[in-house]
């Protein structure tokens, strides 16, 4: 009952500044969106509902699976935990039994009957260590301050876990992008290679310059040579997927152009306010704010005095079988207060120490969310003026197809040198070749926006082993 008491009035008061969210240090509306509330949240938007291709679907839970860098932010959260509990155990005193047993001999001249003297004794108990009564809640907010740091390095691994979504997606589709590009060029290849023999046959009949040929060839070896930049790039994104994946996958052209890849809906970014309860990266840097705070409670609670208390109850004899009869019970209890007089300056440099970092806490903790704003920021006008860009270039890309289609007319009727088709069929590969790129990009805005938005953070799981 007494030590009942005692964790009653232990931890009855905190020093700790209350935890206060600092003001929102963006505007309260995203340039490229009107000030309104998002009706269907990101954050609710499993990844596996709005990554609807099934291919892209595997390769995610894979990376899932197998990503080291992944499984390492799985292990801080492990470590978190644990170091968490450890703090935590400090709360509550710890007791233990014990038995102890002594044999000594004095000799003669030290003893008081002039004799040597054998002696025994032997001792057995429970007690409890040395234990703090927590009244300026010092052990309180260092516990408070452990499950903060447990929960930020939870919430850490639920921004990794999306990071690692948006990275294999985006992965993927620059790895579509390129799969459709060497396929253009390679049909390019073909084609030139055709009127390159075409145009051979014809300086050997004396039907065309020597001059035309060259560049015919010059058109071949371009579009051979982009192939191979094309494969080089290919291969360099096919590694780094596989790195992403963390297991060895199977990445061979799937002839899946990239119209035919798709997110599942449109998404709504709502207001910037509700990035703070959307976006773990955000909730993690506000535990560590609530980690700061809890520190500095605890360094405030170092200028108190500090109450502790050591005792035991047990029984005690000269002899093995004495130590349960009547008579033999034994108990000590001793407490402790103390409270440093002098100490250089050490307690306020602690506290000054703490006050600091919670200062920093909270300039991260704006950082996080000007990055977090920024984030959506920009995806928001990519997906605006990259579709912009698509629209424009696929008209490109007409214009060009039609030019260098009367262009290679001209040349057959005579009515202009083959530099004139020449130019017409570079302009159209490169015009072929852009759209594809923005086509991608416009996709990997796509992605940008549903990871800003913390898109599924309410569906991965926190961590429920310790709360």
């Amino acid at each position: 009952m007494g030590i009942g008491i005692a964790l009653a009035l232990a931890g009855c008061t905190s020093l700790a500044p209350d935890h206060e969210r600092p003001p929102l240090p963006v505007p309260d509306q995203y340039a490229e969106a009107g000030a309104v509330a998002a009706t269907h949240s990101a954050a609710d938007i499993d990844w596996r509902s709005y990554f609807v291709d099934q291919r892209l679907q595997r390769l995610i839970e894979q990376a899932l699976a197998n990503n080291r860098d992944l499984r390492l932010a799985v292990l801080r959260v492990d470590e978190a935990r644990a170091a968490y509990g450890v703090q935590r155990a400090d709360r509550v005193p710890t007791i233990g039994a014990s038995l102890d047993a002594t044999r000594s001999r004095v000799p003669a001249d030290l003893s008081g009957i002039g004799q040597a003297v054998v002696g025994n004794q032997i001792q057995l108990g429970i007690g409890l260590s040395t234990w703090e009564l927590d009244f300026w809640g010092r052990v309180r907010n260092l516990e408070s301050a452990a499950l903060s740091s447990y929960l930020s390095t939870d919430e850490a691994r639920r921004a990794a876990t999306l990071s690692l979504i948006a990275q294999t997606a985006d992965a993927y589709l620059s790895l579509a992008e390129l799969d459709e590009r060497i396929a253009l060029a390679r049909r390019t290849v073909t084609t030139r290679q055709e009127t390159l023999r075409i145009f051979r046959r014809r300086v050997e009949l004396g039907a065309t310059s020597k001059l035309d040929l060259t560049q015919v060839e010059v058109l071949a070896q371009q579009a051979e040579t982009l192939v191979s930049q094309l494969e080089q790039s290919r291969a360099a994104q096919a590694h780094a997927l596989t790195k992403l994946v963390g297991a060895s996958v199977d990445l061979s052209p799937g002839g899946e152009r990239l119209d035919e890849i798709r997110m599942s809906r449109q998404l709504e970014p709502g207001l910037p306010s509700e990035l703070l309860t959307r976006r773990p990266d955000i909730i993690a840097a506000e535990h560590d704010l609530r980690a700061a705070n809890a520190n500095i409670g605890a360094a405030r609670a170092a200028f108190y005095p500090r109450i502790s208390l050591t005792g035991a109850l047990g029984t005690a004899s000269a002899e093995l079988d004495g130590l349960f009869r009547s008579g033999s019970h034994a108990w000590t209890f001793a407490p402790q207060i103390s409270l440093p007089i002098f100490d250089g300056g050490r307690r306020q440099a602690s506290l000054d120490l703490a006050e600091v970092r919670r200062d920093e806490a909270v300039v991260r903790y704006e950082q996080t969310i000007e990055a977090a704003f920024r984030d959506v920021s920009d995806a928001l006008s990519a997906q605006r003026w990259l579709a912009d860009q698509v629209r424009t270039l696929r008209e490109t890309q007409t214009v060009q197809t039609e030019r260098a289609r009367l262009a290679k007319l001209r040349y057959d009727s005579g009515a202009a040198r083959y530099l004139e088709v020449l130019d017409a069929e570079r302009d159209l590969l490169s015009a072929q070749q852009q759209l594809v790129q923005t086509r991608r990009a416009q996709l990997s805005a796509q992605v940008a926006l549903y990871s800003a938005l913390g898109g599924g953070s309410h569906s991965i799981a926190p961590d429920n082993k310790v709360r």
